[in-house]
Formats: C-alpha cells, structure tokens, sequence
C-alpha cells in the first residue's frame, strides 16, 4: 500500500453551519484522506486530519514563513528536518517551519488521526492580546523559540498539553468557531512557557540510511503479500544484519516487521472486501492465508469484525450483518 494520494486534486465541500471552514476528502484505490480545515485567525488554520494512505501530497494554501503544530491521537507520521528524520506515534507532538507550496507526508502504517495547527508568521496577527487581555503571544515569539536556525521541536505531550488537544474533537458545531479560537490562543500561550529543555529531537530522530532500508524492506513486503518472508531472509536480501533490519524497521513503524506485515494485509484485505466483489477465500490467498479460518481470525483481532461482516457493513448491507 505504499501509494501516493493527493489530497490538491480531493473534492471541496463548504460548511452549511461554520464559517471559515473547508473539507477536502479523496477516496480511491490508494485508500482515503479527509482534511476538515477551520480558519481561526488570520493567518492562523486549525486542520482536523482522518488518513488512511500511506503517502499523501498535500497543499495547505500558505506559503512564505510558517510554522506547523502537529498532535498525534492515533497512527504514526513521518516528519523530515534536513537529513533526520522523527516519528510522531499517539500523543507525541512536533513544531516546525513548513516548506512553501506542495508537500508530501508519510504514514507508515496507513493511517494517521490528529491534528495540525498551522501559522503564517506574515499574516498572523503579531500579538494575539487584542483577541483576549493578558493573553501576550507573539507567533513571530513561537517560531523564534521552536523553528530557530531550522531546529524541530520533538516531545510527548504534557498533560496540560493532550488536554488541549483532546478536547477540539467533540464541539457542537453552534460553537466550533469562538471555541476554536480559544483553545488556539491556550495552545499558543501553553507553548510560550514551555522550557526548551523537554525537546527530545536529537534523541529520537533516525538516520536516513535507517529510514530508506526500512521503507525498503517494507515497500518489498507489501508487494509479496502471498508470500512469508522471515526476517533472517530479509536480512539476507538487504545485506544487513537482523539486529540493524529490526532496529530501523521498529524505528520508523513502530512495530516489529511481524506485526506491521499482518495489520498491512488486513487492510489490504479489507480494501478489496470494500471495493470488489471478490471471494472471501481469494482475498485470503491474495494476503498469503490458505486457510480461512485463520484469515477471519486474523481479519477479527485488526479490524475487529469479521471479513464477512466488515464487506456487509462498507458496502451498506446492514441487515446482512
């Protein structure tokens, strides 16, 4: 599933109730991206991210000076500083500046949920206290104190940070829009007082030699699904000893090289039970399983249904169910 979607191309659906917001979504045989964008504050976005792809090429619209706030809930994704690399697994969150224009991202495991605040230093306001008294939060203060000489921010979250966070994803929508703004201007003022000692950047970022032999060795897994490779054959194949493949596998996927190959198939397996008409058992062979039994149990304990029931409900026969 190592495909790129791109997310420019997606539909665009305006919001009948909230202002200053935009959804683009794209579904197709690479999977499925969803980005609900709120406007905040001028030059100051709030993106809500649901990706199931491995690769997405996204344009936020802003270019110039920014800076972007990322908070992981759920997934892995990969964010490139120079020549290290980091990977944000639930909870951590990172603060960078942002190339101009187009960029891609990575998810290592198909799928990713969290969510990206987004800065324009240019056009931000340059101190947000006129929007709430004692608020003194300079983004220009942000960016100084985070994205200096190109640096990267890197850290689990605190807290009072996750609680930020945590709380932007069940809002009615009668007040999405003034609560949006505060809980922006907390996150902001949060920052300001963080000390830079807890940035764990230099400590987990990973060489990029490590991250190219471990998207290799996976971009070679998923295109012998049918297959069972071990990792002494994997490790023969890359001329690599099994403690480096491990290493800089875990390193980038978070999981061993077992585990992220049987969640790939099932969500292989669960594309091809959502998009084709094609037999349970013809799947299962597909993901390298020739007996069903197994296939379902393994269906069951990753997505938490059966491949039967996971093809009802997708495909909108519910009383199937």
């Amino acid at each position: 599933m190592d495909l790129i979607t791109k997310l420019v191309c997606g539909q665009t659906v305006q919001s009948p109730t909230v202002t200053d917001m935009e959804t683009k979504r794209i579904a197709d045989e690479n999977g499925e991206v969803v980005m609900t964008i709120y406007r905040v504050f001028p030059g100051i976005d709030l993106v809500f991210n649901d990706i199931h792809s491995q690769r997405c090429v996204i344009d936020h619209g802003r270019t110039g000076n920014v800076i972007e706030i990322d908070h992981c809930r759920e997934g892995r994704i990969e964010r490139e500083y120079g020549d290290e690399f980091f990977y944000l697994a639930p909870g951590d969150m990172a603060i960078g500046k942002r190339a101009a224009g187009e960029s891609e991202s990575y998810f290592p495991l198909s799928r990713y949920h969290g969510i990206t605040v987004i800065v324009d230093i240019e056009s931000a306001p340059r101190c947000l206290s006129c929007f709430l008294a004692d608020v003194f939060v300079s983004p220009a203060d942000i960016a100084e104190k985070f994205c200096s000489n190109g640096r990267c921010f890197v850290a689990r979250s605190k807290p009072y940070v996750e609680h930020i966070f945590s709380e932007l994803y069940d809002v009615p929508d009668s007040i999405k829009k003034g609560y949006f703004k505060v809980k922006v201007l907390e996150l902001l003022l949060v920052l300001l007082g963080m000390e830079s000692g807890e940035d764990e950047a230099d400590s987990r970022s990973l060489a990029k030699r490590k991250v190219e032999l471990a998207k290799d060795v996976s971009h070679y897994l998923t295109g012998h699904m049918e297959e069972h490779i071990t990792v002494a054959e994997l490790a023969n194949m890359f001329h690599v000893s099994q403690t480096v493949l491990k290493s800089a596998f875990k390193g980038v996927y978070g999981v061993p090289v077992y585990s992220y190959m049987r969640t790939q198939k099932m969500q292989a397996a669960a594309m091809l039970l959502k998009q084709t008409d094609m037999p349970v058992m013809e799947i299962a062979g597909k993901c390298g399983y020739d007996n069903g039994s197994k296939f379902a149990a393994a269906f069951r304990d990753v997505m938490g249904m059966s491949p039967n029931e996971y093809r009802n409900i997708a495909t909108g026969d519910v009383a199937a169910v």
